[in-house]
């Protein structure tokens, strides 16, 4: 990210869920952009260490989005020892799949208090802090899922147009206070989070470091939303202007009624919804 030339020197921003896959990345794209990074993570030791690895003057620890608290004191020592947070990337999430009427409650509430629960907490202690002080920016990762529902995904669907509907509102409650939302819809990302799901036509997967990037940019320029690939903000407004039904025939067209729907009995995939669920 050279072309950057490093614009976030002497900034502090925190990244949820930043010890793999897009927060990682996220993270390394941030220090190469400049900014002290803290890396906040349910495996406090693995954070620490993820933060340590990032080079010298980064912070990791213990972090529980779904407990107020938890975040709370993860933000108090994030400022005691690397100062006011610049910016904060709500990266934090899971993805549980299966057909609705099959999924367990455990799955449900898992899915809203990461997802959704996470993430309000998350924003509302940015709003808290950054407002007096006049400056900073929120990142919340949501997902072209926030945009279109797929099969199989109900739930991580909904907990996504709900984060794209947070950012639509604080944006708004925020303006003129020189804080700033952004909004990060990704398509498909080659995550731990994504194993064994299927590919829809025409769709082009993205590695971790091009969301981190993306993000990275996002706060050095303040955008409001970020669309990965980039051409794909081009697809869903004439999209939505279709009817119901034809909409449907688009995403049998194009197999991605499918994506999430079979995801069969991928050995990655049942490791990572046991880890999601607590139980691996």
């Amino acid at each position: 990210m050279s072309e950057l030339e490093r614009p976030l020197r002497g900034s502090v921003v925190v990244v949820t869920g930043g010890t793999g896959g897009i927060g990682l990345e996220t993270g390394r794209a941030l220090v190469a952009a400049g900014a002290q990074v803290a890396l906040g993570d349910l495996d406090g030791e693995r954070a620490a260490e993820a933060a340590a690895a990032l080079g010298e003057g980064n912070f990791g620890a213990r972090l529980d989005v779904t407990d107020m608290s938890s975040f709370e004191g993860f933000i108090d020592q994030v400022e005691e020892k690397l100062g006011p947070v610049d910016a904060l990337v709500n990266n934090a999430g899971v993805m549980i799949l299966g057909a609705l009427d099959e999924e367990s409650e455990e799955a449900t509430t898992r899915s809203i208090q990461v997802n959704l629960f996470g993430v309000i907490n998350g924003t509302k202690i940015a709003m808290r802090r950054m407002k007096p002080r006049g400056h900073g920016q929120i990142v919340n990762i949501a997902s072209q899922a926030g945009k279109t529902g797929f099969p199989g995904g109900s739930t991580y669907c909904a907990t996504k147009f709900a984060v794209v509907g947070l950012c639509e509102s604080i944006r708004n409650e925020l303006a003129g206070t020189g804080v700033g939302v952004t909004c990060v819809m990704p398509g498909p990302v080659r995550t731990e989070l994504a194993a064994g799901i299927g590919n829809a036509r025409g769709v082009r997967w993205l590695l971790p470091s091009e969301v981190g990037e993306g993000i990275t940019r996002a706060i050095v320029t303040g955008q409001a939303e970020v669309w990965l690939p980039a051409s794909t903000r081009f697809i869903q407004p004439p999209t939505s202007l279709l009817s119901a039904p034809a909409r449907d025939w688009l995403m049998r067209a194009f197999n991605a009624d499918s994506v999430l729907a079979h995801k069969g009995e991928d050995p990655g995939r049942i490791a990572y919804e046991k880890k999601a669920l607590g139980d691996g």
